[in-house]
């Protein structure tokens, strides 16, 4: 699998973050997006499905609607946010900080079968990060996690889910890396969201920014 080039932009950060269920997506993000803000930055925090009319359709129509249709609504989702939302902040000069992304529908879309293939392409054109950060995590631990707090929606229910999302998420880390997105791989299983959040600051301090020292 060739991947078609990216095209690249001069202005604001772009970082999502990624992960199995139970991994501390939402938590890590609200600390990263407190330590950035405290350093005088504009960040502006967002996530998928968007709150936009896309976004919430697909939201509406995840526990019934599968397969390619699903693939399909999510990547226009991703395509209209991206237009409507990231893009300008990203003009703008703001740090846009995502709660999922593009590895996400490389993983969630597969427990329906969907070739991973047919989701790479059909995202291929999607704004590139500067950092793509993919949170790991011991299956076991998230799955003791999910049993605490329940699941979110349908594809949490599969058995086995844990492991089989902790795997996709593995191999759809190899398929960013291969296409030369900027991956950074934090695993979750026993550090906090804050110093998992630190390190992935430290991590675009280093990458973007490195004339500034890392705190």
């Amino acid at each position: 699998m060739t991947p078609r080039p990216f095209f690249e932009r001069k202005h604001g950060l772009f970082v999502r973050v990624d992960g199995p269920g139970g991994a501390g997506k939402t938590t890590i993000v609200r600390h990263l997006a407190q330590l950035l803000l405290a350093e005088g930055r504009h960040v502006h925090v967002t996530a998928e499905p968007s709150s936009g009319l896309i976004g919430k359709l697909a939201s509406e129509l995840t526990p019934t609607v599968t397969g390619h249709a699903l693939a399909c609504l999510y990547a226009a989702d991703r395509y209209h946010h991206i237009e409507t939302e990231i893009k300008p902040l990203l003009k703008s000069g703001q740090v846009v900080i995502s709660d999922r992304y593009l590895a996400s529908d490389l993983v969630v879309q597969r427990f329906d079968g969907v070739d991973p293939v047919f989701l790479w392409q059909l995202n291929e054109e999607v704004e590139r990060p500067d950092l793509a950060v993919i949170l790991d995590a011991d299956p076991d631990v998230i799955a003791e996690r999910l049993k605490a707090r329940g699941p979110h929606n349908r594809f949490q229910r599969t058995p086995g889910s844990s492991h089989t999302e902790v795997t996709f998420y593995r191999q759809a880390t190899e398929m960013l890396e291969e296409a030369g997105f900027s991956v950074l791989t934090v695993n979750c299983s026993s550090r906090p969201p804050e110093q998992s959040a630190a390190i992935i600051r430290n991590e675009l301090v280093a990458l973007l920014m490195p004339s500034e020292a890392v705190g």
